[in-house]
């Protein structure tokens, strides 16, 4: 789960949530459409979107480049694994405090 500012404008969620896989575990079918941006942590991070509802499929992200971010809402599963891992603490809304029963790690 990312906190940070940019991926709640994205979501218009208190985070974004995806699942990453290494790029020989994933493959990408059918039309998207691409935004760059630079992250917080000053690499660049792309969206694919998808071009009929504008959701974000997968990402790209540079300071992972064997790695391919799906998003959670792709799998439109309830069942999913919950996240492990939390970033940008310090943007994070107290009230999801209570997603912290998941035992994940908490990186600010």
């Amino acid at each position: 789960m990312c906190h940070c500012i940019a991926c709640q404008r994205r979501t218009g969620a208190p985070f974004g949530a995806q699942s990453r896989y290494l790029r020989s575990q994933a493959a990408a079918e059918g039309d998207s459409c691409r935004y760059v941006r630079q992250a917080d942590s000053g690499n660049t991070v792309t969206f694919h979107f998808c071009p009929s509802c504008g959701s974000t499929v997968y990402l790209e992200l540079a300071a992972f480049p064997d790695l391919v971010a799906v998003a959670l809402v792709a799998f439109a599963d309830p069942s999913f694994p919950p996240p492990k891992i939390s970033v940008w603490e310090r943007t994070r809304h107290a009230w999801t405090r209570h997603i912290d029963d998941c035992a994940m790690e908490h990186i600010d």
